[in-house]
């Protein structure tokens, strides 16, 4: 434990030394305060045509939802550059083998890389709590579905974490596994699309394996365990192939 919290240390510093964490955390924060602001202005808009309260109109509808769902968007595109570095750069500069030989074992090296991102994500999140306090202050409305999305938008933006830590154990570039990792996460979100298109078991299997899918229920307010089951399970098997990509590594230096 000792080994991983001091790994977790040094990739903060390494953040925070460099303009990557302020640089993505001011993009994220910029275009997600962008988005809450247009649905609330758009809720506040309908609600007056509407006759304030015909309709059954709804905060959670009209603004928590969207902006949950914009939010996972824009970790699509910018969760990328936050995980590039982790291995990448590394290898690029030829540190990764003499790494490798430290007294670590490979298992705290991915977790404490993992972790030091994490904590970066984590802490994005927690500056756009403002939103759900708002909507209580301004609204007086039930915002635990705002909290049990969170909880998905924590366990997705986790589920890109892992996939691009595991991407940039394979390249030395930087670049490359930025956009490979943009380029995977993309495709376990759209999958499902094909569903519509397949025959069971096929469109099951599809739909079983795409992350916009199990965030649905998070996003409506439910926790379904078979949700967080899937997004555990693909960490897990994420870490555990850039365990692998180390091992092998190791096993050739």
């Amino acid at each position: 434990m000792k080994n991983i919290y001091f790994l977790v240390k040094k990739e903060l510093k390494i953040y925070f030394s460099s303009p990557i964490a302020y640089s993505v955390s001011f993009i994220f924060l910029l275009i997600v305060g962008y988005f809450f602001y247009s649905n609330v202005a758009y809720f506040s808009l309908i609600s007056l045509q509407a006759g304030q309260g015909f309709m059954g109109l709804n905060l959670i509808d009209w603004v928590v939802r969207p902006m949950l769902g914009n939010m996972g968007i824009v970790l699509l595109l910018i969760l990328p550059l936050l995980t590039m570095r982790l291995f990448a750069e590394e290898r690029s500069h030829g540190n990764l083998e003499l790494f490798l030989t430290y007294p670590l074992r490979d298992m705290e090296v991915v977790l404490g890389k993992f972790f030091g991102c994490l904590s970066v994500y984590t802490l994005m999140l927690l500056f756009t709590l403002l939103y759900p306090l708002l909507l209580y202050l301004i609204g007086r409305t039930d915002i635990s579905p705002f909290f049990t999305g969170y909880l998905g938008i924590f366990l997705m933006g986790s589920t890109f974490i892992a996939l691009g830590l595991f991407v940039s154990a394979l390249t030395g570039s930087q670049i490359v596994a930025a956009v490979v990792t943009f380029g995977m996460s993309l495709l376990f979100w759209i999958i499902n699309w094909a569903a519509h298109f397949t025959e069971p078991p096929l469109s099951k299997i599809l739909e079983a394996v795409s992350i916009i899918n199990h965030f649905e229920n998070f996003s409506k307010g439910i926790i379904d365990t078979a949700d967080i089951v899937f997004y555990l399970s693909f960490i897990f098997f994420s870490l555990f192939l850039t365990l692998r990509v180390l091992e092998a590594g190791r096993i050739r230096g």
